[in-house]
């Protein structure tokens, strides 16, 4: 009986699974080696992988600094209009990503609510590499702000205690205790946050510009490349989804595993 529930089950779900495997299974399938290797050479390949992870990298540094502290304060305390805050960090992943780069326009452009001042500074950051890094910390921070709050929240309130009664300070605590017992979730939400920022495209696109060689990122690039170069196109999406295939196996590793698993 069990057998035949089982089989059901999987008779259900395969379509979707299929659905998932097959288009990304093609892609991989048309692109030949010898164009590949070609390609990966392109200057315009180069430089589109070189301003992806160098903007991703200095958006997840940014996201670990300015992101620790709230998901810090959401997962271990209780204050006035939390589930706003909740919200309002929630919000980005469920926007569609052109309206983010839209508000994010609004705000930093030239002639934005805070771009206006700063450009009396002399300082421009919409059309820019600052523009793409705010614009992936817009969509990818709260991927991390999420895990590392869960994780903060795992870690049992007894343990600090005795931290404490030990004549540890919150800072040590916080350091030597909390931490450590939070990494897997510090690591993974930052796993996560960082493949979210190497694929974003939408509020990118509207923010920061396609610019070859200055804002022109991996999935720009694919965008450029289907309608001029469907080879780069195709290289570019391989490199895609070969990090996002290892920042999911990794995140996979380091989330515990359910019981009987």
């Amino acid at each position: 009986m069990h057998d035949k529930i089982d089989r059901l089950w999987w008779l259900s779900g395969l379509p979707l699974l299929l659905l998932f495997a097959i288009p990304i299974l093609a892609l991989v399938a048309r692109i030949q080696p010898l164009y590949f290797l070609e390609n990966l050479v392109n200057p315009v390949v180069l430089q589109a992988v070189r301003i992806s992870f160098q903007t991703s990298a200095i958006s997840m540094g940014l996201t670990l600094l300015l992101g620790t502290p709230i998901a810090y304060l959401i997962g271990k305390y209780q204050f006035p209009l939390k589930r706003l805050v909740d919200t309002i960090i929630d919000l980005p992943t469920v926007l569609p990503p052109s309206v983010a780069g839209v508000a994010l326009l609004i705000t930093f452009g030239r002639r934005g609510l805070l771009g206006s001042t700063l450009g009396l500074w002399g300082i421009q950051i919409a059309f820019t590499q600052a523009a793409v890094v705010l614009a992936q910390m817009f969509i990818a921070a709260p991927f991390y702000v999420r895990a590392a709050a869960i994780g903060f929240a795992g870690v049992d309130e007894e343990i600090q205690q005795a931290a404490a009664l030990d004549g540890a300070n919150r800072w040590n605590t916080f350091r030597h205790v909390i931490l450590p017992l939070s990494l897997n979730a510090i690591l993974s939400g930052s796993v996560m946050a960082w493949a979210r920022a190497l694929g974003e495209f939408g509020a990118t696109i509207l923010f920061a510009g396609n610019y070859p060689g200055r804002t022109q990122t991996m999935p720009l690039a694919i965008y450029l490349g289907f309608e001029s170069n469907l080879d780069i196109a195709l290289v570019l999406s391989s490199i895609l989804i070969l990090f996002s295939f290892l920042a999911l196996s990794l995140i996979k590793f380091l989330a515990p595993q359910p019981a009987g698993h």
